[in-house]
C-alpha cells in the first residue's frame, strides 16, 4: 500500500467504486479505495439489484438515467458482465391521486429524453401476465427498467478503475482520519498511513462511524428491508420473454424475475431501525434474522395482487440494513466547514444512482463543480441543526413511505416541531397551519374557526384555496403581517468586507443605508445565490437569501473567505416581521420613532429605527411586491415587537398570512424563488437575473467570464410568466411547455395568484418565442391545458405600490 494519494475513497461498495473509476475517468489516476474487507461487504452484496429511472427530482432522474447507460460501457470496458436484464417495469396506479402523480412524471419525461407511456389494464396484462390488474387504472410503463447482479457490476467498476491506474486496497480498516496542518489529509489504517489531499466517505453502512472519526455527524440511519426469492415457477419459466418490473404502491411491494423464479420485496409499515448505536465493526456478509410477522399483511395483499405466489414456494428469504438519509436521497459533495472531506453515502438505490453519485462527486472534485445542479443529494441540504433523534423518526417516515406519493402541498410530521422561533405561540394561538423547511416551523396559513387545522394533500387546489385567498386580499387592501425568519442571514464585518462580497457578489455593492440585489455565481456562470445586500455600515454588511440554503451558502463562504473578513450566521439570533400592504406605512409611522415617509424611507433604503422598546433594522422592501418592510430585531425581542405592531394594526385591518399567500403574491409580480426559477443548473440573463449583475464593475468577481459569455452570445431560453387557462390544479413545477404543438420549454413553479384571480406559471421558452399573447399549451396532470405569454406583472404592472 502506498503512502500518498491524491484522493483515498473509503468503502468498497458500488458507490466507493463508482467514485473510484470516474474519478479515473477525469484524468485523476493517482487515487486509491480502501475497504474494510472485501468489496460488496455492507449492503451491496444482499440488494435485489433493481434499477429504474422514476424520481420526483428531474436531475435525480437524469442521474439515474446515466447510471443505466453506464452498464454497457463498463461491460465494454472491462470485458466483464453486469448482469444486465433490460426488461421494463410497469408502476400501477389504482387511485385518481397515484394517476394524477404518474401522469405529471411522464409529462416531465417528454422534455428529459425519457421514453415512457402510460398503459392501460389491457396492456398490464399483456406485459405482465402474472399481475391482477382488478382496482387497477392504469400504469406508468418505462423500458429503461430492470435488474443486473450487484456483485458483477461493483467487480465490473473495480477493473475499470484499477485498468486506468487506481490502486483498491481490501481487508484494512480505517482507524483515523486526521486533517493535516497545511491542508489534506492522513488516513490512518492497521497496514500504515496514506497522506492525501481528499477523502471520500462512501462507508455505506459505516459511513456514521468513518465520518465520526473526523468529527462529522452524517445525518443516515439504517434501516431493515426484507425481500423473497421464490421457487421455480411454471408462469415465469415456461416465457419468451423475462416479465417486467411491477411496482405496486398499493401493496407497498416492488416485484421482478429472478432466474426461474420471481423476487418480492416490500417497504411494510412495520419497519425497524437497525443498529442504533452504531454498525458492528465485525459486520459484513450476514444477513439479519427472518421477520415474516413483519410483512404479513403486504404478502396477503401481494397474494391478491399476484396470485401465482400462493403457488411458489419460498426458496430464501433476504433481510439485510440498508442506509437512508431523512428524504431518501444520497448525501454527497464536499462537508461544510472540512475543507478536503466529501460523503458519497445513504445511497439507498445504489444501482439506480451509484453511477450518477459518481460522476457528480467526480465532477466536483476535479472541475471544481457537478455539471448538473446535485443540491437534491447534496450533504449541505442539511445543516448543523440535525440530530440523530430528528433522522431515525424521518428516516422511518421516508422509508414507510418509499411508495407514498409525494403532493406538492404536503408537509410530514416526523422530527416536528424541531426548531421554532419565538413566536411560534403566538401564531399557534391563531389556528395557523404549520409548515417546515431545514428544521424550522413556519406558517403555511391560518385556519379559520371550524376549518380543520390542516391541509388535505393534493395535487389539485385543497381546501386552504379559499383561506389563502382571503389573506391575499388583506395583504393588497389592507396590511398584512408575515414572519421572516426563514430567511437565511449573515452578517458580514471588517475592513476588507467590501471588497470581499464585491468578488464575491455578481452585483453592486450598496452604499450606506441601501441594499441592493445581486446574484452569487459559481465560475461557470450557474446561479449559487440569490441575495440582498444591505449595507449597516462602512465595514458592516447583512446578506439575506434562502433558509433551506444555509450550509451551502456558508461552506461557499468559508471556501472563498479571506484575510480581513468575518461571517457569521445570524439566521436564528436576528428574526422579526414583514408588513405589507397599502397601509404599512401607516402602521410602521405609529410604531416607529423617527420619519418613515417615502422622502425618508424609500424603497430599497434601511434604517435603524427604534420600535417600541427595540432597536429595529428596518428595510424597504417586500417579496410580496407591494409597499411593505421588514423589521428585524434579536430573537429575544421578537414577541415585544409583534406586540407593538398589532396593537398599532388593530384599527388599520392588520392580518397574518402565511407562505401560502407569500408564494401567490410573488407570482403576481413574476419574482422568482430560489430552487425554482433560480438555481445551478441556470445562468443570470437566461433567469433575468442579469439587470442585477454588474459586469463593468472593476472587480473580477466569481464567474465574471462565463456571465459575460452568455451576456455577449445571448440567451437561448428565458424566463417569462404565462395564464393558464386552468381547471382545479395549477402548474406546480416542471410540467412540458408546448408552443403549436411542439415541446419547447418547462415550467419552473406555478400556483394561483388569488387576488388578480389568475392561475399563473413560470417558464423557460426559446427567446424567439416571448412576445405578449404567444400561445402555448401547459400540461397539468397529463393534460394539455391553453396557456398565453404576459410581459407585464399582473399587479401594479408600473411598480407605483413597491416603489411610491
Amino acid at each position: 500500500m502506498k503512502s500518498h494519494a491524491r484522493v483515498v475513497v473509503i468503502g468498497g461498495g458500488v458507490v466507493g467504486c463508482s467514485v473510484l473509476y470516474h474519478l479515473t475517468k477525469l484524468g485523476w489516476t493517482d487515487v486509491m479505495l480502501i475497504e474494510r474487507s472485501e468489496l460488496t461487504s455492507g449492503s451491496t452484496w444482499h440488494a435485489a439489484g433493481g434499477f429504474h429511472t422514476l424520481n420526483a427530482d428531474t436531475n435525480m432522474a437524469a442521474l439515474q438515467g446515466y447510471t443505466i447507460r453506464l452498464y454497457r460501457e463498463l461491460e465494454e470496458i472491462t470485458g466483464m458482465s453486469c448482469g444486465l436484464h433490460h426488461v421494463g417495469g410497469l408502476t400501477l396506479a389504482c387511485d385518481r391521486d397515484r394517476l394524477d402523480f404518474l401522469k405529471a412524471e411522464h409529462a416531465k419525461h417528454a422534455y428529459m429524453g425519457l421514453d415512457t407511456r402510460i398503459v392501460g389494464p389491457e396492456e398490464i396484462r399483456e406485459l405482465s401476465p402474472i399481475t391482477n390488474t382488478d382496482g387497477v387504472l392504469a400504469a406508468l410503463y418505462d423500458p429503461l427498467d430492470g435488474h443486473l447482479d450487484p456483485s458483477g457490476t461493483t467487480h465490473a467498476y473495480a477493473k475499470a478503475a484499477r485498468m486506468a491506474g487506481a490502486e483498491i486496497v481490501l481487508r484494512t480498516p480505517v482507524i483515523a482520519t486526521r486533517p493535516r496542518a497545511g491542508g489534506g489529509w492522513d488516513v490512518v489504517t492497521e497496514q500504515g498511513t496514506v497522506t492525501c489531499e481528499h477523502v471520500v466517505n462512501a462507508a455505506g453502512l459505516w459511513a456514521r462511524e468513518v465520518g465520526a472519526l473526523a468529527g462529522v455527524y452524517l445525518p443516515l440511519h439504517p434501516m431493515e428491508h426484507q425481500y423473497l426469492v421464490t421457487e421455480e415457477t411454471p408462469e415465469v419459466y415456461e416465457r419468451d420473454t423475462e416479465l417486467p418490473h411491477v411496482m405496486d404502491p398499493a401493496g407497498e411491494s416492488y416485484l421482478r424475475q429472478e432466474g426461474r423464479g420471481l423476487v418480492i420485496g416490500f417497504y411494510e409499515q412495520a419497519a425497524e431501525h437497525w443498529a442504533v448505536d452504531g454498525t458492528p465493526p465485525d459486520f459484513g456478509h450476514e444477513l439479519l434474522n427472518d421477520k415474516l410477522d413483519r410483512i404479513g399483511d403486504s404478502l396477503e395483499f401481494a397474494f391478491r395482487r399476484f396470485p401465482v405466489l400462493e403457488r411458489a414456494g419460498i426458496k430464501r428469504v433476504i433481510n439485510g440494513p440498508f442506509t437512508f438519509a431523512p428524504d431518501g436521497n444520497p448525501l454527497v459533495g464536499p462537508v461544510p466547514g472540512l475543507p478536503g472531506y466529501w460523503t458519497a453515502c445513504a445511497v439507498m438505490a445504489g444501482f439506480s444512482q451509484g453511477g450518477g453519485v459518481g460522476l457528480a462527486l467526480a465532477q466536483w472534485m476535479v472541475e471544481g463543480e457537478p455539471e448538473r445542479d446535485c443540491f437534491a443529494m447534496d450533504v449541505a441540504r442539511f445543516g448543523d441543526w440535525i440530530t440523530p433523534g430528528y433522522t431515525r423518526a424521518t428516516v422511518m417516515q421516508n422509508y414507510q413511505r418509499r411508495f407514498s406519493i409525494s403532493y406538492p402541498n404536503e408537509d410530514l410530521p416526523a422530527g416536528r416541531p424541531h426548531n421554532c422561533t419565538p413566536a411560534w405561540g403566538i401564531w399557534d394561538a391563531q389556528r395557523a397551519v404549520w409548515g417546515a423547511g431545514y428544521g424550522l416551523e413556519h406558517v403555511n396559513y391560518f385556519a379559520p374557526a371550524g376549518e380543520p387545522r390542516a391541509e388535505i394533500p393534493s395535487f389539485r387546489r385543497s381546501n386552504a384555496h379559499p383561506v389563502v385567498a382571503e389573506e391575499c386580499r388583506a395583504v393588497r387592501e389592507a396590511v398584512g403581517i408575515n414572519e421572516i425568519h426563514n430567511f437565511g442571514k449573515y452578517e458580514v464585518t471588517g475592513p476588507r468586507a467590501e471588497a470581499w462580497l464585491d468578488r464575491i457578489m455578481a452585483g453592486r455593492m450598496p452604499r450606506q443605508g441601501r441594499l441592493t440585489l445581486t446574484p452569487m455565481l459559481s465560475p461557470r456562470g450557474k446561479l449559487i445565490g440569490d441575495f440582498t445586500v444591505t449595507r449597516l455600515g462602512d465595514e458592516r454588511f447583512q446578506l439575506t437569501a434562502s433558509y433551506g440554503a444555509r450550509a451551502f451558502h456558508m461552506r461557499w463562504f468559508l471556501d472563498h473567505l479571506e484575510d480581513g473578513v468575518e461571517i457569521r450566521d445570524i439566521s436564528l439570533e436576528r428574526i422579526g416581521f414583514q408588513i405589507a400592504g397599502p397601509r404599512a406605512q401607516e402602521l410602521l409611522s405609529r410604531v416607529a420613532r423617527g420619519d418613515v415617509s417615502t422622502a425618508a424611507l424609500p424603497f430599497m433604503a434601511v434604517r435603524e429605527l427604534d420600535i417600541g422598546t427595540s432597536q429595529a433594522i428596518v428595510q424597504r422592501v417586500s417579496y410580496t411586491g407591494d409597499l411593505g418592510y421588514e423589521i428585524y430585531v434579536p430573537a429575544a425581542e421578537q414577541v415585544a415587537l409583534y406586540h407593538q405592531l398589532a396593537a398599532a394594526g388593530a384599527g388599520l385591518g392588520l392580518r397574518p398570512f402565511g407562505m401560502r399567500a407569500m408564494m401567490s403574491l410573488r407570482l403576481e409580480k413574476g419574482f422568482g424563488s430560489w430552487m425554482h426559477e433560480f438555481r445551478p443548473d441556470y445562468l443570470p440573463a437566461e433567469t433575468g437575473l442579469d439587470r442585477f449583475v454588474a459586469y463593468n464593475k472593476p472587480a473580477d468577481f466569481i464567474g465574471k467570464a462565463a456571465a459575460l459569455k452568455e451576456k455577449a452570445e445571448g440567451p437561448g431560453r428565458r424566463l417569462c410568466v404565462f395564464e393558464v387557462d386552468a381547471l382545479d390544479a395549477d402548474v406546480v413545477g416542471d410540467e412540458p411547455i408546448r408552443v403549436d404543438g411542439e415541446l419547447v420549454g418547462f415550467c419552473t413553479s406555478g400556483g394561483y395568484a388569488h387576488y388578480v384571480g389568475k392561475s399563473v406559471a413560470i417558464g423557460f421558452l426559446p427567446v424567439g418565442l416571448i412576445e405578449e399573447g404567444r400561445a402555448a399549451e401547459i400540461d397539468i396532470l397529463g393534460e394539455r391545458r391553453a396557456a398565453q405569454v404576459v410581459t407585464r406583472p399582473l399587479f401594479d404592472p408600473e411598480a407605483q405600490r413597491m416603489r411610491g
